[in-house]
């Protein structure tokens, strides 16, 4: 626990990797040293003073050893966690009572088997929470300080040492007078007499409570981000899932419409983000309607995950069942607008749907605060002049306007999710995909105008995930 006099102070910044092996390097000629020192001390265990010196070098290498294992896990860092929304604020551990230096929290005792008498040290009345001036507690006695459902193991540790000679190193609870519970460390071992017989046990007891409320603290919080990790590879997992059976199966070309002469030559692409985490709602779809007209649209909900990409499903099933019952772009998006509304988590949502009619080669569409599609005929583009209309689920009861374009054979479309330029957007991302209509126009297929954009848009690192849309008139 950190002293009170860092209160005022800059948090100390994560230590290097050189200063966490000299630290090493320290505790380890440290544990030598300790250890040269049990050595000397070992004795037959007649004198008392002796076995405390064994017993206080014993703990100390037992301390060591753990230090040297945190700081091995120090020097290695943290378990890694997946990028995903914030994570919930860590839990406060309370502070545990202080007791002072390391040595007011080791005290010792032993007890003569044959005169029944005990001795107790200072710091053990204190760690027990017993008045000083009382006389200290036989072996029989002791169990009634211990917390109910311990007294078995002390019971069998202190059996094990006076039958079997066997040493103690064992932990149980202690329910102090005021209350409180505290966890007691208890190592021993017994004294025998000339004739082989067990004449006392000396035991040194230390009060570790902090330091297992300390490792409860780092198990839950590991526990907690394994739990998240895993929540979150799951989530991610399912997005991508949603995602893959959402999204049109056809992969390179698709061309529409299957029954009669072939009059659109289409490729798309869904570029996902730097973080494979941030799975979004982005879509694109073309589907053959039953009078023969061709749908394309292509859209993105706000949010990432599992909520996104479900939301994604629910808009896409429902653009298609309506574009499937004859309704038109603008009014698709009146409903499109409705069901968003009327979800019961709010979210937003842009898109733009366009309806091609072959016979008359005329491109119906309506978009929702999207970008519009761009139009390359003849080696140079443009944007196509946007109807009014307003993101999905931003206003109740919204109107969406329709516009209408007539194509030519050779034209191409371009639709788009944001985000396709990374470092760009707006103006200056249309500007960028504008320049690439001389390649378009040596371009024979749409998977090669697709190849182009991923070429000249995908190999970057991007934030968000997009989609693009490839349709090229072929008569």
């Amino acid at each position: 626990m950190p002293s009170h006099l860092s209160a005022d102070r800059p948090a100390a910044q994560p230590p290097g990797r050189g200063s966490v092996e000299a630290l090493i390097s320290q505790a380890r000629r440290l544990k030598g040293d300790v250890d040269a020192v049990r050595r000397d001390t070992q004795s037959d265990g007649a004198d008392p003073q002796e076995r405390w010196q064994r017993a206080l070098c014993d703990l100390a290498l037992t301390q060591l050893e753990d230090l040297d294992v945190h700081l091995a896990q120090l020097r290695e860092g943290p378990p890694p966690v997946p990028d995903a929304p914030a994570a919930p604020p860590p839990r406060t551990v309370p502070p545990a009572p202080r007791h002072g230096s390391l040595l007011s929290r080791v005290g010792s005792a032993e007890w003569n088997l044959l005169t029944d008498e005990a001795s107790w040290s200072g710091e053990l009345y204190e760690i027990l929470g017993r008045d000083p001036a009382a006389p200290p507690l036989t072996l029989d006695e002791l169990p009634s300080l211990v917390h109910e459902e311990d007294r078995p193991k002390l019971t069998a540790m202190v059996t094990d040492c006076l039958i079997d000679a066997k040493p103690i190193d064992g932990e149980f609870r202690v329910v102090r007078p005021v209350g409180d519970v505290r966890t007691v460390h208890m190592m021993g071992e017994p004294v025998l007499a000339a004739d082989g017989s067990t004449a006392s046990m000396w035991a040194v007891l230390r009060d570790v409570s902090e330091l297992r409320r300390s490792q409860r603290a780092v198990s839950e919080t590991r526990e907690s981000l394994q739990r998240h990790r895993h929540r979150a590879q799951t989530e991610h997992r399912l997005a991508v899932e949603l995602q893959e059976s959402v999204l049109p199966p056809w992969r390179g070309s698709l061309r529409l419409p299957h029954q009669g002469p072939e009059t659109l030559d289409l490729a798309a692409h869904y570029l996902p983000s730097a973080s494979s985490a941030l799975i979004g709602g982005d879509w694109y779809d073309a589907l053959e309607l039953a009078d023969g007209s061709t749908l394309l649209s292509v859209g993105d909900l706000t949010g990432h995950g599992v909520a996104a990409t479900s939301g994604m499903a629910m808009l896409l099933g429902a653009l298609r069942g309506m574009a499937m019952a004859g309704t038109e772009p603008g009014q698709l998006m009146s409903w499109l607008n409705q069901l968003l509304d009327a979800t019961v988590q709010p979210a937003l949502g842009s898109a733009v749907c366009c309806r091609y009619r072959p016979d008359t080669r005329t491109l119906s569409w309506a978009q929702a605060g999207h970008p519009a599609p761009l139009l390359f005929r003849d080696g140079t583009g443009r944007t196509l002049q946007a109807p009014d209309g307003v993101l999905l689920g931003a206003t109740t009861g919204a109107t969406y306007e329709q516009a209408e374009v007539a194509l030519e054979p050779g034209d191409l479309l371009l639709l788009h999710t944001g985000g396709l330029v990374p470092g760009h957007s707006g103006a200056e991302a249309m500007s960028r995909l504008l320049d690439l209509a001389p390649r378009f126009d040596e371009a024979r297929t749409a998977q090669d105008c697709l190849r182009t954009v991923v070429e000249e848009c995908g190999e970057t690192e991007r934030e968000n995930d997009a989609c693009v849309l490839v349709a090229r008139v072929t008569a």
